[in-house]
């Protein structure tokens, strides 16, 4: 039903690929139109905001090592780094 089909990026005009697989996943997810910018651009745009993000440094409550975090770290609420975060997650 569905083909590949060459797109021209918006971003950096070069040629990219609009896979049968990616149109019927964009189907299936009701989205109407093609994608405007190939993969690189998508990801450098996506990326860009991100870095915008403050972190902050905390101790692990669970095993001391240091944890980076996107929130204020508060005296009354323990903080996970990511490895013990993941791990609590699994158990429950």
């Amino acid at each position: 039903m569905y083909e590949d089909k060459t797109l021209i990026c918006k971003e950096c005009g070069s040629e990219f690929i609009f896979t049968a697989g990616e149109q019927e996943f964009f189907a299936s997810k009701g989205f109407v139109n093609e994608p405007q910018r190939c993969k690189n651009c998508r990801d450098a745009r996506k990326n860009a905001s991100r870095s915008d993000r403050e972190t902050f440094t905390a101790q692990c409550a669970s095993c001391g090592k240091e944890a980076k975090v996107p929130f204020r770290p508060r005296e009354d609420r323990p903080v996970y780094c990511s490895e013990c975060f993941a791990k609590m997650r699994e158990e429950a």
